[in-house]
């Protein structure tokens, strides 16, 4: 299902399967999920190019394999038949920025779900039968302990929040605020419970968001307008760690004042256009503050992601977030019950 231009219906197209180069594979699609990305990019809030297959959070089997040694993140061998997630993006490990630790950015990057269709890679994204996945990929097996609703996400959300507490350091014995309960903040939640967090705080300002987010790990809830007055109150003191997803800058500044000395934020958030933040260079001098931020994520975060999923889906009730499923004819129907709100996710079956 090709998407063209914003605000216009999705193409159904039938593609040729592609002749693989060395270490490429083609991967029957099992199932993807309608990200909010996918969705900004559909309805024009964000730049896009048109003529490509979107959705990134895929998983799927793999059909075929070109070359002899194709592995996975761990080094070990890949076969046909390997249920299978990967990197929401393919690159060069030599490549200068690659080098210096951040692959997401690194030169000529290829990102999955993104990119323009072209005559050598033309299934490069989840809403089609197949993918073809690119030399430079971050493979994972996927545990068959998870179904299609829970591991779908993974390669997005999950790894993205991970990579956020790798960024905030060590969680034991940390108050924590999740700025923003949508499915990026239910997963810091639970995150951060397991990461042994003394307690997690969870504001939004929705209610019934934060009544919801009890059940993945929040310990307190806050609407927006009582933030200040219920976070100071002792006995638990000021905010160690902020985990901000909402990327509104009125809410951005107002965590800010939350944090305790050598407190730490990390912006996953802000990845539309919007006005600058007005932050106190003092305030974040004299109170030893860190502000940090994080677009994708590094292979590692990926793998600590399928890791904690595989353990903590028996406690926290991760495939209810996929509110409503669709076929992959069915496109237009699904991106617009994603767009109204009321699903974290929208499940699309191939």
């Amino acid at each position: 299902m090709v998407f063209i231009d914003a605000n216009t219906p999705f193409s159904p197209t039938i593609i040729d399967l592609p002749q693989l180069k060395e270490g490429e594979l083609l991967v029957r699609n099992h199932y993807a999920t309608i990200c909010a990305s996918d969705l900004h990019t559909f309805y024009g809030r964000r730049k896009s190019c048109g003529h490509s297959i979107l959705g990134h959070e895929i998983i799927g089997t793999i059909t075929a394999l070109a070359g002899k040694g194709v592995l996975d993140y761990f080094g070990n061998p890949l076969k046909k038949g390997d249920k299978i997630t990967w990197s929401v993006y393919a690159y060069d490990p030599q490549s200068p920025t690659s080098r210096k630790g951040f692959p997401q950015k690194s030169e000529a990057l290829y990102k999955y779900g993104h990119e323009q269709m072209n005559e050598a890679y033309k299934l490069n994204g989840g809403f089609s039968s197949h993918c073809h996945l690119r030399e430079g990929t971050t493979i994972f097996k996927l545990p068959y302990s998870l179904t299609e609703k829970e591991a779908a996400p993974l390669n997005c959300t999950h790894a993205t929040i991970a990579g956020a507490l790798r960024l905030a350091g060590n969680l034991k014995g940390k108050n924590v605020l999740v700025n923003g309960v949508g499915m990026l903040g239910l997963s810091a939640c639970a995150m951060a419970k397991e990461k042994g967090a003394a307690q997690v705080w969870a504001q939004d300002l929705h209610p019934d968001k934060l009544a919801f987010s009890k059940s993945f790990g929040a310990d307190h809830t806050i609407l927006f307008k009582d933030l200040e007055s219920k976070i100071l109150t002792k006995p638990y003191g000021k905010i160690d760690i902020i985990i901000e997803t909402s990327g509104v800058p009125e809410a951005m500044e107002k965590c800010i004042q939350l944090l305790g000395i050598g407190g730490t934020m990390i912006l996953v958030g802000a990845v539309f256009p919007q006005r600058d933040l007005l932050v106190n260079a003092e305030h974040l001098v004299r109170n030893l503050l860190t502000i940090k931020g994080l677009h994708n994520y590094i292979p590692q975060d990926l793998a600590s992601a399928i890791d904690f999923l595989s353990t903590a889906k028996r406690k926290y009730p991760f495939e209810s977030l996929v509110g409503k499923e669709f076929a992959l004819e069915e496109l237009d129907s699904a991106f617009e019950a994603g767009n109204e709100g009321r699903y974290y996710r929208v499940g699309i079956k191939p």
